[in-house]
């Protein structure tokens, strides 16, 4: 996929422009544009000329994305790439539209001081405009003058999309508002004409012809709505920017013996580096001397660190916890774990389909129409006798009453009152469409880890053999467990600190990266580990198997402990799950949706928690890359909402069409979800998508008054019941009816206030349809992959392949074992691979 920055976007509708225009151009097979990121995702063989020529007769500007290719990286393509991206993804349009709101506020309140405040309630003026109404009415013209000048941009957007056959909003906004300022223009020439005449009662007639405020209230009310989306999109793109500053800045190498601190794009594959004690590992690599617990939470979420000893591979931005290491550098720059996760990040965010507004996809048809029958209302009044200035005066006033105020109103405030409500109650909706679309989820996938679970383990189960008590068992795990910086150790302090255990003085303590530890006290030898371990010390009873046996089936990690004449006992620790998880997931199904376990977690324990929290799937041991594909799978059955805590979450979370982040989690989940769950509890999941079927059904309401009011004021502005009833658009009913229209809007918005997010009860009660998908599987033997890299291109190949489900690909082995969910030929899966460059030798 070939990757463009676009410039010039402002709305849903000029996205889908690109779009539209991109799809037609020769060559073309697919294209998908994000407004979130400003970028675009082309597929097919058209010359890159040629699709930037196609976005700029569209009305906007493109330039090709910098990207190095894996054989190129050498460390500097990341730097450069991410460059471009931080400065891509920098929120420049909020701070300019605060400028422009509070600006035009201050111009507003004057010229609403003048237009309402005086006419209607008699509010005090300088002497020198008593009765002075054409100087009245140049002034009020001059303040709208500014508050247009000011929001121009709305004036050069909407006409230039217009112009460009593809109406926005701006084009509504801008219609509106130049209208009203026209019309307003004429009756104040009129005004003077009345006053050369000496007829005062035309003067005042037409001073209440000025729609100068409505002119000036559009552009300044539009504006509100403008700088909340512009703040919500910086904020949603702040996922790239995080794991950006996740990438290690400087690395320790080794140069002709010394140690020399270099920065990151200097390091090269082959590179010897060092990795100290609480230093994170800079490029990833494979450990030539030393052994050390590397916590990998930054990739893969879980919670405990893995043991690392010489031979183990390490990737960057992990955490070095405890021993010294000495490494090679395997893959560096864009081919980083890292990198990788950056780049399915942007990716997932360029191919995310745009959710387009209710008010924008109307809006094609709404404005062409308003023109149509404002030209054909000045038209029909001419052909039947009035004079031009009446019949102009009937067109300009379809398009006056026809103003996209309520239309602008109608999504943005139910979208406020159901933000804020969401808010009040812990569930952030970062944007517009997040809140939107959450109702429509069918299928909720759900990380273990600090999502189902606590994240953190805890004791659950003591077990003592040999006549000691379980207080005693605890006392000699916490003597051996003091020194370690094992979370598993932790677990076990956690729960002697309870008990109020005090640690005894120890020796000879020795750590055993993979298997346990050992420790000395009153010259006998204790030992701690796991079964491998501890049966090579003192022998084990086949009951204490079988209960550990019994406590791994139930997801529990069981810790041998025993001294140097016998096994003391077994404890046995777990991540428990939170106690409103069961709740949350039963509610989920009672609401017709498909709820799946996604872990990197082993399928034994992964399979325990699942069946214990009662979900409908369970898929183990993905990886970052992994829950990404998985997402992606599931999406072809139907809308997917994940829920994830971690870093590793994040490709999946921004791949899935709404991306729900649990609070406690890291800041790169948080940003790279659309709702963040501030109080880390699994129930506010189904209120989130309560509370989003509740704000929908609101928004559709608000429509139907904004339209409504349309209908019944467009025909009276046009003079249709002049001839039946002599009824004739009256000013001051234009401007009340507009009001009447928002009001109508902003008052059942309000209504969301009652809405109550945590009943069940009213939850339709039926189960899903799961879709269930026949997995065959095939193995290609392919020649031609040397490294990691290679392996990578053919699993992406492959599984860019619609019928593949996933693509195991070892380079060593030679091989591709490919899952199917439907019938290909094999023809297919050889083109796809030979295409990247490879041979495939036979596919089985």
């Amino acid at each position: 996929m070939k990757q463009y920055i676009v410039t010039g976007m402002s709305c849903a509708a000029c996205s889908a422009r690109v779009e539209k225009a991109v799809s037609k151009v020769e060559g073309v097979t697919s294209c998908s544009v994000s407004l979130l990121t400003n970028s675009m995702g082309v597929e097919g063989t058209a010359d890159a000329d040629a699709i930037i020529k196609a976005v700029e007769e569209a009305g906007y500007g493109a330039r090709p994305k910098e990207h190095k290719n894996a054989s190129e990286s050498s460390g500097t393509g990341m730097s450069s790439q991410m460059l471009e991206q931080e400065e891509m993804l920098k929120d420049h349009d909020t701070p300019v539209l605060k400028k422009r709101l509070w600006t035009s506020l201050g111009f507003l309140i004057v010229l609403m001081y003048f237009s309402m405040g005086h006419m209607m309630w008699n509010w005090p003026i300088p002497g020198w405009l008593e009765g002075n109404h054409v100087a009245m009415g140049l002034l009020q013209m001059l303040l709208t003058i500014a508050i247009m000048v000011i929001n121009q941009k709305f004036f050069i957007s909407g006409f230039k999309s217009l112009f460009h056959g593809a109406p926005n909003m701006d084009t509504l906004v801008a219609l509106g508002s130049s209208a009203a300022f026209g019309y307003s223009t004429y009756a104040l020439f009129a005004m003077t004409d009345m006053q050369v005449k000496g007829d005062m009662d035309g003067v005042m007639s037409y001073m209440h012809e000025f729609y100068f405020e409505s002119a000036a209230m559009i552009l300044t009310l539009i504006t509100v709505g403008k700088m909340l989306e512009a703040h919500s999109k910086g904020k949603t793109t702040d996922a790239l920017k995080g794991l950006m500053k996740l990438a290690p800045k400087t690395a320790v190498v080794l140069r002709d013996g010394k140690e020399v601190t270099v920065p990151i794009r200097e390091v090269k594959q082959k590179d010897i580096f060092v990795v100290r004690p609480g230093e994170n590992i800079p490029v990833d690599g494979r450990i030539l001397e030393g052994e050390s617990a590397v916590n990998e939470s930054a990739l893969t979420g879980e919670s405990i660190p893995v043991d690392k000893t010489v031979g183990d591979e390490v990737s960057a931005a992990t955490l070095n916890q405890s021993g010294f290491l000495k490494c090679e550098a395997t893959r560096v720059g864009e081919d980083t774990t890292l990198s990788q996760i950056i780049q399915m990040v942007s990716d997932a965010a360029a191919t995310k389909a745009p959710i387009a507004k209710i008010a924008d996809k109307v809006s094609g048809v709404f404005v062409p129409a308003v023109i149509t029958i404002a030209v054909v209302t000045t038209l029909v009044w001419l052909l039947c006798g009035a004079d031009f200035g009446y019949a102009l005066a009937r067109g300009i006033s379809v398009l006056v009453i026809s103003c996209p105020c309520a239309l602008g109103l109608a999504t943005p405030v139910a979208i406020m009152v159901g933000n804020g409500m969401g808010a009040r109650n812990g569930i952030m909706f970062k944007t517009a469409s997040s809140l939107e679309e959450t109702g429509k989820t069918q299928i909720v996938a759900l990380d273990k880890t600090g999502t189902i679970t606590n994240g953190e383990p805890d004791v659950t189960d003591v077990i003592s053999v040999g006549g000691i008590t379980e207080q005693e068992l605890l006392q000699f795990a916490l003597n051996l467990e003091q020194k370690s910086e094992h979370p598993l150790a932790k677990a076990i302090l956690k729960r002697a600190s309870e008990m109020q255990l005090l640690a005894g003085d120890i020796t000879d303590f020795q750590a055993l990266p993979g298997n346990g530890l050992t420790a000395k006290q009153g010259g006998v030898t204790f030992f701690a580990g796991n079964e491998n371990f501890i049966k090579d010390k003192v022998k084990i009873p086949d009951e204490i198997k079988d209960d550990a046996k019994k406590l791994s089936n139930q997801g529990k990690t069981p810790l041998y402990f025993a001294k140097e004449d016998g096994l003391l006992g077994i404890i046995a620790v777990a991540d428990l799950m939170k106690e409103d998880s069961q709740a949350a997931i039963k509610e989920l199904q009672n609401m017709g949706i498909q709820v799946v376990m996604l872990t990197g977690d082993n399928e034994r324990t992964a399979q325990a928690i699942g069946k214990l929290a009662g979900v409908d799937d369970v898929i183990a041991g993905v990886l970052p890359d992994g829950k990404e594909a998985v997402i992606r799978e599931l999406k072809k059955k139907g809308k997917v909402a994940m829920v994830g805590d971690g870093i590793n979450d994040a490709p999946a979370l921004t791949r899935a069409d709404i991306g729900i982040a649990i609070g406690a989690g890291t800041d790169i989940a948080i940003d790279a979800a659309d709702i963040v769950l501030m109080k880390s509890r699994l129930k506010d999941v189904p209120a989130a998508i309560r509370l989003s079927r509740a704000t929908l059904r609101n928004i559709h309401e608000n429509l139907f008054w904004a339209f409504f009011y349309n209908v019944i004021g467009i025909p009276l502005a046009a003079g249709v019941w002049i001839p039946l009833f002599h009824w004739e658009l009256n000013p001051m009913f234009g401007a009340a009816a507009m009001s009447l229209s928002s009001f109508c809007v902003v008052t059942n918005a309000l209504r969301l206030n009652l809405f109550r997010m945590y009943d069940a009860r009213k939850d339709e009660k039926r189960k899903y349809k799961k879709v269930e998908e026949k997995q065959m599987e095939r193995t290609m033997k392919i020649e031609g992959m040397m490294c990691g890299h290679c392996e990578a291109r053919v699993k992406k190949c492959l599984e860019e392949l619609p019928e593949v489900t996933e693509a195991v690909v070892s380079h060593e082995n030679g091989t591709a074992v490919v899952t199917l969910n439907a019938e290909v030929a094999n023809d297919v899966l050889k083109k796809a691979v030979e295409d990247q460059d490879y041979k495939v030798v036979s596919i089985e």
